[in-house]
């Protein structure tokens, strides 16, 4: 009964009080053919040391021996076990999100780390104590543009990542927000001349990404001139923050939305990661979630507490920003760690190294007859290329050769069947870009 919350005698005397005389009996509705009748099918029973190394072995078949080339949003990227060991300890680690965490001086301390850290990186004026990630905060960006503004309409370039964009259609649908995809050009960039005066006039924001889901930059300082001329705000939104390590900041825009799991936060199949919105220091009180502040107490003594929290959980829902905005305190954590650890030097070391694998990658994969460049504009670590034979079934054969392949654009966008975006970052190393390389004109080569 080591692990079990009640004995036989208590479960009897719970079953008793509601009318029931049998654990059956409580699931009579459920039919017959529903319910389960023999064991499950797992093996065991093990021990402790047994199970451990039942996992452990199952973890090495997934991940021993494979390369990837995979991004779209998600980035491998080296992580120091420093941050990881001081991001473990118990007063961190077991502080939801925190609520009662939150009025210790050390969470307060972190958080206002963080918020600068990312005002410097994005190169912004203010910034909150972090979102669920970089889709609610490109979402909760639009938002704020729809109440600084009072317009309903949206103009969102389809370059921006699918998932971003599905999630932002999702809040759209019953708030009355009016979205409306821009095209790209033969860059890869927003096509700005699509960008009309008349419907500039009425939109609250113009939303692109950089580098964007093809992983081309945008031009920003002019996309903000053209927003501005109509009075329409500009959101930038990031998935791939390592790039702000050599790529100018975004300073143009009036709001940017930020993934920030590139900071030292492991891929994990897709989350939890955490979000960053950053701003003007005019549009603060329109901003979602949370900031810390800093302030001195009664003996002058200096201290952090919370300047602003838009929240419903603090606020009548009716005056509250946004009631999904709980900040992911654990991970924005891990971010400050990570970017305090590496330095901006450093940080500026990663993202050349990401230009220059990313610059190397392409060259020895456009000598392979038949594989072309689609997009003319400049890229950071992921840049898009044209296949001769679909990129599913190339990716099939990579995988045979313990090689996780690039994005095939065609899942997202009809018009690129034969097109992927392919990532390379620091932690790829040379001889698996010469092997990704080779593997791809032999898988090429052989007969259809």
């Amino acid at each position: 009964m080591r692990y079990l919350p009640k004995s036989p005698s208590e479960r009897q005397e719970m079953l008793a009080a509601i009318g029931t005389r049998s654990i059956e009996e409580l699931f009579t509705s459920i039919p017959e053919k529903f319910r389960l009748r023999a064991p499950l099918d797992l093996p065991g029973p093990l021990s402790e040391a047994e199970i451990i190394q039942y996992f452990q072995t199952r973890a090495a078949e997934n991940s021993r021996g494979y390369v990837s080339f995979l991004g779209a949003g998600v980035y491998q990227h080296l992580r120091s076990v420093a941050a990881d060991a001081l991001l473990q300890r118990g007063e961190f680690l077991t502080s939801y999100t925190p609520y009662q965490a939150e009025f210790a001086q050390g969470t307060l301390t972190a958080i206002f780390e963080f918020q600068t850290l990312m005002c410097q990186i994005t190169g912004q004026e203010v910034a909150n104590a972090s979102m669920y990630d970089g889709s609610t905060a490109l979402t909760e960006a639009v938002l704020m543009a729809e109440r600084l503004t009072s317009r309903r309409h949206v103009l969102v370039a389809r370059s921006v990542h699918p998932e971003y964009r599905q999630v932002l259609h999702t809040y759209a649908k019953n708030l009355g927000l009016e979205i409306e995809e821009i095209g790209y050009t033969a860059s890869g960039q927003i096509d700005r001349a699509a960008l009309k005066p008349d419907t500039l006039a009425r939109a609250a924001a113009v939303v692109v990404q950089s580098p964007n889901f093809f992983g081309v930059l945008e031009e920003i300082p002019a996309l903000a001139e053209t927003a501005h001329a109509s009075g329409a705000l500009l959101v930038s939104a990031i998935t791939e923050a390592v790039s702000l390590g050599i790529v100018r900041p975004p300073a143009e825009a009036d709001i940017v939305a930020m993934e920030g799991q590139a900071f030292g936060i492991p891929p994990s199949y897709g989350g939890p990661y955490v979000g960053v919105i950053a701003t003007r220091e005019k549009f603060v009180r329109q901003m979602p979630g949370r900031l810390a502040g800093q302030t001195t107490d009664a003996a002058g003594n200096r201290g952090f507490v919370l300047t602003l929290a838009t929240r419903e959980q603090h606020i009548r829902r009716e005056k509250a920003t946004s009631n999904i905005c709980t900040n992911e305190a654990l991970y924005a954590l891990a971010a400050t760690i990570h970017l305090c650890l590496i330095g901006k030097e450093g940080l500026r070391e990663q993202a050349l190294q990401n230009l220059a694998k990313a610059r190397f990658a392409q060259s020895e994969l456009e000598k392979i007859p038949g594989v072309r460049r689609v997009f003319s504009g400049p890229t950071f670590n992921e840049f898009s290329l044209e296949f001769p034979r679909s990129v599913k079934m190339i990716n099939a054969e990579l995988l045979k050769e313990k090689i996780i392949g690039p994005f095939a654009l065609g899942m997202q966008y009809p018009e690129h069947t034969k097109r992927a975006v392919i990532c390379v970052t620091e932690t790829t190393p040379r001889a698996e870009i010469e092997r990704f390389a080779a593997a791809v004109r032999r898988i090429l080569e052989r007969p259809v």
